[in-house]
């Protein structure tokens, strides 16, 4: 059996690999793309399953740790404020602050629970965005609504994975380059995900999850393991944010709306939530199905012969029923643990 899984393991390994020479080949190089994003969409639902999938807090404004760390990428690493720090001290002071503001969200909130908690971070989440983009005066900081611009792309030293690299005679292009990069983060955040899930903190987080009060008179500290649920949860968001903007060269407060909050919560809720693996499934899922989608008009015209509804709308017509659909008869998530498994069968 062990065998089995090493073979397995190699030829998941393998694949990976080579998948974004496959898609280049077949597909292009804006496929590559929106592939590097996923992998940063499966980055962020793992550090919104810490909260939500493991201590249980519904959490709505995830999003705004995410700008966060985007914006402290940017700032160290565009001419905005002239400064061009190494990527191994922008991305963890991100995540770093993005911690912070974790714990800040989660102070306040330790009472609350349900509905009210999660109005109370979509609060936060709008605060952040609505903060940003009015933090260009009287002293310029985030340059507001206009954004930051002509960011640094990821580098190590020299080495600038934003330009295309020749190894052995073969051409690498920016976004292999990234994919490479995103793939070993989101390899090393599912090990590290994988190891606190099993460990006292992870049980702990189980516990308050079930029954916080019966946690409580086990002599579980409550208060600080939430905490430590939202600091953790916001570094992944930090880190993720620090990502996008190398990744993406320009940040601005209107690519942290309330949508990308929902959106990676529905990747938790939809994957199976606290499971690792479901929770990659429906990341990778629900970031690559909108922009197949977007063939709907092509099948619009082809069946009826003339557009009928505009082909956004039909993309996100079409997305939502899948969603829909999905929940009916996976209620539990496409991949659920088995623990979440046994509880739906016993119901």
């Amino acid at each position: 059996m062990k065998g089995v899984s090493c073979r397995w393991l190699v030829l998941g390994g393998a694949a990976l690999i080579l998948l974004p020479f496959a898609l280049e080949l077949l597909l292009g190089n804006g496929w590559v793309r929106i592939v590097d994003f996923a992998l940063l969409y499966v980055l962020l639902a793992l550090g919104l399953n810490i909260v939500v999938g493991y201590a249980g807090l519904l959490d709505l404004g995830y999003v705004a740790f995410f700008a966060v760390g985007a914006y402290v990428y940017a700032l160290l690493n565009s001419p905005q404020w002239g400064l061009h720090w190494p990527i191994w001290i922008a991305l963890p002071a991100g995540a770093l602050l993005a911690a912070c503001f974790g714990v800040l969200l989660g102070a306040p909130t330790l009472k609350l629970r349900g509905d009210y908690l999660a109005i109370v971070t979509l609060g936060f989440g709008e605060i952040i965005r609505i903060f940003l983009n009015n933090l260009d005066s009287p002293i310029n900081i985030t340059n507001g609504p206009q954004g930051i611009e002509l960011i640094d792309s990821l580098h190590f030293g020299s080495l600038s994975l934003g330009q295309m690299h020749h190894v052995l005679g073969l051409r690498i292009p920016a976004v292999v380059n990234v994919y490479y990069l995103f793939l070993v983060v989101v390899v090393l955040g599912m090990v590290f995900s994988h190891r606190l899930e099993r460990s006292r903190i992870g049980r702990a987080w189980a516990a308050i999850r079930e029954d916080e009060v019966a946690a409580a008179s086990m002599g579980l500290n409550t208060r600080n393991l939430k905490l430590l649920a939202f600091a953790m949860g916001a570094s992944f968001g930090g880190l993720s944010g620090g990502l996008f903007a190398g990744f993406q060269g320009f940040v601005s407060p209107e690519s942290f709306t309330l949508q990308e909050s929902v959106m990676i919560l529905c990747m938790v809720v939809l994957g199976g939530m606290g499971h690792i693996a479901g929770v990659v499934l429906g990341a990778m899922l629900l970031a690559i199905l909108p922009e197949a989608l977007r063939a709907a008009g092509d099948w619009e015209q082809m069946v009826f012969g003339r557009i009928w509804v505009d082909p956004s709308n039909l993309r996100l017509l079409l997305f939502g029923m899948a969603l829909v659909l999905m929940m009916l008869r996976r209620p539990g998530g496409l991949w659920p643990s088995n623990a979440r498994r046994n509880e739906l069968q016993g119901q």
